[in-house]
């Protein structure tokens, strides 16, 4: 028997969990975002596929988002609890299937590593399965790797399964932009371009000692195994660790003064601290995120004296770092991110939960 690796993702998850609460929106354009109300400052968290037939998808502030929808789109506000009592429900249910290593790589998707000479009918098991338990769908990619299975959902969406392997890669995918490689986004692909790499079979063609001097050693080579799909296979499941927790807020009106900001950092340092404190993990480094108006974003971070499990510490290093803010421009999103220390064994994959107040 051959080893396969499945993607299993979730269609329109937080969407569909709304839709199955609610079961008379079924076929209206559903955006999930904030506390629902259009008119405040808030993003998309996630759109049916009937809202996005209008342009509308995550991300998206929500006054935009109206503006596109049509008269029948339903908003909701996002409901935290729910989407992970039904991620959690999901993930039983795949954990169960014999034979089969799971590991979870997001609220709504995760890996599958199967032994089996028929991948379809094992992805075939998981999507049946899902949907008796939990009445939601998922789509499958197929893989003998983790990179292409991963690509290999987008071909399958929705409710359906995509096989990708070293055999069919350059075909399916030769003539797609490095867009559509997974881990390259809008501005790693603007930097390919200057090396007039547009595509992925170009991108596979390229010399990997141009990429290491665009990207670094590690990157570099990194994005130019992306070009013939080449990852890692081995699914883990080692149970995740989070490495950070994060709290961030919108304001509904921008702040202006320097006072409101301070309080502000210092309201959201301490939650965050306090996330962290529930683990029993002290805090190493403090990040602060800040959007002036009306929409430049940037980060900051600074790593602790000494690992720390004082709360004052923790919001005096925000503090500290909210100092350094251009005081003369309007604040409309501040967020605090504590970096906690790595246990023993942890997996050290960046995956920050982040709890928002909109």
């Amino acid at each position: 028997m051959a080893a396969w690796v499945l993607h299993v993702d979730m269609d329109q998850f937080i969407a569909a969990v709304e839709v199955l609460r609610r079961p008379e929106l079924a076929g209206l354009p559903v955006i999930v975002g904030g506390r629902g109300d259009p008119t405040e400052r808030a993003v998309v968290s996630t759109a049916s596929y009937e809202a996005r037939a209008f342009g509308i998808g995550s991300g998206m502030p929500l006054k935009i988002a109206a503006r596109k929808a049509p008269p029948d789109a339903v908003f909701l506000a996002v409901d935290h609890e729910a989407y992970e009592q039904a991620s959690h429900e999901v993930m039983t249910t795949l954990r169960s299937l014999p034979g089969v290593v799971l590991e979870v790589i997001g609220w709504d998707e995760c890996f599958l590593g199967i032994e089996t000479d028929d991948p379809e009918a094992v992805a075939r098991e998981a999507q049946d399965a899902v949907h008796a338990a939990t009445g939601l769908h998922c789509s499958v990619g197929i893989g003998d790797n983790k990179i292409r299975a991963k690509i290999a959902t987008e071909f399958g969406k929705p409710r359906g399964m995509f096989r990708l392997t070293e055999q069919n890669w350059f075909a399916v995918m030769g003539d797609k932009p490095t867009r559509d490689l997974w881990g390259v986004g809008p501005k790693v692909q603007k930097r390919l371009a200057a090396h007039g790499i547009a595509t992925v079979r170009q991108l596979a063609d390229a010399e990997e000692s141009e990429l290491v001097g665009e990207f670094g050693p590690k990157m570099g080579v990194w994005y130019h195994g992306l070009g013939s799909g080449s990852g890692p296979a081995v699914v883990d499941d080692t149970p995740w660790v989070a490495r950070s927790h994060s709290r961030e807020t919108t304001f509904q009106q921008n702040l202006t003064t320097s006072a409101e900001v301070v309080d502000a950092v210092r309201e959201l340092a301490a939650d965050a601290f306090e996330d962290c404190a529930a683990e029993g993990r002290p805090v190493i480094r403090v990040h602060l995120k800040v959007r002036y108006a009306p929409f430049e974003t940037k980060t900051f971070g600074r790593k602790l004296p000494a690992p720390t499990t004082d709360r004052e510490d923790v919001i005096a290093a925000a503090v500290a770092l909210a100092e350094a803010l251009d005081h003369e421009r309007e604040v409309r999103l501040l967020g605090v991110r504590a970096e906690m220390a790595m246990p023993t064994g942890g997996d050290t994959a960046e995956r920050t939960p982040v709890r928002g107040r909109i």
